[in-house]
Order: C-alpha cells, then sequence, then structure tokens
C-alpha cells in the first residue's frame, strides 16, 4: 500500500512524457523564484529567446512580410505549488521575501490576481490527504495574518494528486467565475514532473521556480537534478520549446501564423 505522499505513477508518466513527448516537460517561462514572478505575466510567457530573437531580427530585414507578433495570453489565475515554491520542503514557513510577493500580487492596483479567488495553492502534501490538514490550516493562517486571502485546494475525493488533478483544479476556478478557459490559467512550481505537466494536460500555461525558494542556494535530491538536467538537455542540445497551450491555437489563429 503507497504512502500518502507517494507519487509513483506521476515518475512514470514523467519518464514516458519524456520518451513520447519531451516538450511537454518543458516551461514557458523559466525564472529562479516566485519573487521574479512578472505581475502582468502573458508577455513573459510569449517572450522569444535570445536565439529566436536573432532569428527573427535577421529574417525582418530581408523579408516584406515580417512574422506577425503572437497574442498575447490574459492570465487571470495562478495555482501554486507550495514546497520548494512557496515555502521549503515539508514546512510552512514563508521567507519574507515570498510572503511580500504574495502580498502584491494580492494588493497592487494593477495585479490581475488582486480579486478573492485569483491564486489557490495546489500541493502535494497540505490538501491532497487528511494526514497534511494542520498543514492546511497553518498556511491559511499565516496568510490570513497578513489579510492575503489564498485558499489552499482539497483534493476531492477518489481524486489524484498533481499532475492528475488539472481538470479538478480548473473546475474550481470556473465555479467561483474566475476563468472561462484552462488558457487563463498560470500554474507555478519548481518540479517539472508534476506542475509543469499539470499544466500541459490541463492546456494551460507553466512557470518553473528554478532554485525553489532561495535563489542560488537550493538544495536538491537526485530527481530533481534529473529535472534540470533533462530541461537543460532538452531546451539546448535538442533545440525544444515548450508547446503552446492546447486549445490555444483555436482560440488565437495568429498564433498560428
Amino acid at each position: 500500500m503507497q504512502s500518502p505522499n507517494s507519487n509513483l505513477r506521476a515518475f512514470t508518466l514523467a519518464v514516458t512524457t519524456l520518451l513520447t513527448q519531451p516538450s511537454q516537460l518543458l516551461p514557458h517561462l523559466t525564472i529562479p523564484t516566485i519573487t521574479h514572478l512578472p505581475e502582468n505575466l502573458g508577455p513573459a510567457l510569449i517572450a522569444p529567446s535570445p536565439s529566436t530573437t536573432s532569428t527573427t531580427s535577421t529574417t525582418s530585414t530581408t523579408s516584406t512580410n515580417p512574422t506577425p507578433h503572437p497574442p498575447t495570453p490574459t492570465i487571470r489565475a495562478l495555482v501554486l505549488d507550495k514546497d520548494n515554491t512557496l515555502c521549503h520542503p515539508k514546512t510552512t514557513t514563508f521567507v519574507p521575501e515570498i510572503l511580500d510577493k504574495l502580498h502584491a500580487l494580492r494588493t497592487s492596483a494593477t495585479s490581475p490576481f488582486r480579486h478573492d479567488n485569483s491564486i489557490l495553492i495546489v500541493s502535494n502534501r497540505a490538501g491532497s490527504h487528511p494526514r497534511y490538514d494542520a498543514e492546511i490550516r497553518s498556511l491559511e493562517e499565516k496568510l490570513g495574518e497578513m489579510k492575503l486571502r489564498i485558499p489552499v485546494f482539497v483534493l476531492p475525493a477518489g481524486s489524484e494528486k498533481k499532475p492528475f488533478c488539472g481538470r479538478e483544479v480548473l473546475e474550481w476556478f470556473r465555479e467561483r467565475g474566475v476563468v472561462e478557459r484552462a488558457d487563463e490559467i498560470a500554474v507555478v512550481g519548481d518540479r517539472l514532473g508534476t506542475d509543469v505537466l499539470m499544466a500541459a494536460a490541463m492546456g494551460s500555461w507553466s512557470v518553473w521556480c528554478r532554485d525553489g525558494v532561495t535563489e542560488g542556494a537550493r538544495q536538491m535530491n537526485l530527481l530533481e537534478k534529473m529535472e534540470v538536467w533533462v530541461e537543460g538537455y532538452l531546451r539546448g542540445s535538442r533545440g525544444l520549446k515548450a508547446p503552446l497551450p492546447r486549445g490555444w491555437d483555436a482560440n488565437h489563429p495568429a498564433s498560428q501564423e
């Protein structure tokens, strides 16, 4: 019998994806920590890499039909991982810089995430099993002290943890009138095999917090080290990039031109 925190099926999916659809493991945006998350997230998600910029610039000087700018995503909701994104693993303690970032996202007059229910914590610990209910209370109490009103997602009975609960997360936002489509959501986390894969399955955008909680000081286990190597290999040696969210092309035909 698996422990409540076991996620063997997610590991199997990550390996299968690496062998069959490796680009699905790549995030749309990589940042050191969540403190670097842009408030106006849409343009950053489609910003070309330096190599793409160079190619486009060269082409546009010789062509009378330069490549049109792709449409900019409108992000109305954030899914935030807890462990190694908001808090150090297996804790509910926020470093001050991350609390400041959450406060800015929830209170800035220009932030699209200042509205209630626009940010949701989705963790494979807190909310995933009754064993971790104390973590929910601790997180919501600490966030409540700053009047941030950021809830923790409670996995419905019979549902599976990330990366398999994307449908339930999308429904949570839809029921509250926050989004209509999955491509209005960005999933922010430190794991390619759970956070990025869930975003891909949902048809949402993904943001990878490469360094976890503290910039340049992440202590990685073997699996996390492997993910960093895989990301570098796929993007650098294979030249792959994250595919646009499923359904984005259909809703925004200009992105295909």
